[in-house]
C-alpha cells in the first residue's frame, strides 16, 4: 500500500510500504494493505511504518488519517518527524517551557489553557519517542 504523510510546510513521507500503525484518539491501530475505508483523529504519539520489512520510526504531533482504496493511506499531521530527526535537549527545552505555560495558566484563559495543554501533550509525546529510540553513545541501541 501507499503511504504519504503531509504536514502543512510538507510532505514528509511517500512511499509504499507493508504497514503502518498509529495512535488515534480511540486507541491504536495499525493498518495494512487492502484494510477498508477509515478515517480517525490521530493524537501525538509514535507512528511506526514497515517498510520492506524494516520498522522506521516517527513521531506525529496530531492530525488525521484517511485510508482510501484498501492501498492507500494518507496521513495530515500537524507536524511529524523521523526518529533521526529529534533532538532530546530540544525537546526537554520545550516541554518545561510547556509545563511552565500550564502552570501559568491553570486560573487564567482557557483558550490559552488549552493551548499549552496540546504543547504539552506534543513534547511529552516527541519525549516518549525520542527515549524510546535513542541510542547510547558509544554503542547500538
Amino acid at each position: 500500500m501507499h503511504l504519504s504523510i503531509i504536514t502543512p510546510e510538507k510532505t514528509i513521507y511517500d512511499h509504499d510500504v507493508d504497514q503502518v500503525t498509529l495512535q488515534t484518539v480511540e486507541g491504536e491501530i495499525t493498518i495494512l494493505p487492502h484494510h477498508i475505508p477509515y478515517v480517525a483523529e490521530l493524537k501525538p504519539g509514535e507512528l511506526r511504518v514497515v517498510r520492506a520489512g524494516k520498522e522506521e520510526p516517527l513521531v506525529c504531533a496530531g492530525g488525521f488519517v484517511q485510508v482510501l482504496d484498501g492501498d492507500r493511506v494518507a496521513i495530515l499531521a500537524d507536524d511529524a518527524l523521523r526518529v533521526e530527526e529529534l533532538d532530546l535537549a530540544a525537546i526537554e527545552a520545550a516541554r518545561d517551557r510547556a509545563q511552565q505555560a500550564l502552570t501559568e495558566q491553570r486560573h487564567g484563559d482557557d483558550v490559552a489553557h488549552a493551548a499549552a495543554a496540546a504543547i504539552l501533550e506534543r513534547e511529552l509525546a516527541r519525549y516518549r519517542v525520542a527515549t524510546k529510540y535513542r541510542r547510547p553513545r558509544g554503542g547500538t541501541p
